[in-house]
């Protein structure tokens, strides 16, 4: 599987592998939609060039990472907000931690 580096991201694209190290959290959000409800919350998180992007985490993944957390995301999705690429585990991705 290809490891990325951020800089590598496209936007609108699945992230085959990503390693990343929480830098922050931001307080966790509720959500509600058509599809259902739950907690997001945007951490700032940088791979091994020191390059940073934004980590949206969900729900239960929220309570698995704090700051100066390792993580590995496989079959990930990039998405762009606002000019600013944000990766996330998706649909179908999963994240593992590392340390």
């Amino acid at each position: 599987m290809i490891c990325l580096n951020i800089k590598e991201l496209k936007p609108r694209a699945v992230v085959p592998e990503i390693t990343l190290e929480i830098v922050s959290l931001g307080p966790p959000r509720e959500f509600a939609n058509e599809r259902g409800s739950g907690k997001v919350c945007s951490a700032a998180a940088k791979d091994d060039t020191g390059e940073e992007v934004v980590l949206s985490l969900w729900n239960e993944q929220i309570d698995l990472v704090s700051e100066g957390s390792k993580i590995k995301i496989e079959n990930g999705w990039c998405s762009e907000f606002q000019g600013q690429k944000q990766v996330s585990t998706g649909k179908f991705g999963k994240m593992e931690i590392l340390e």
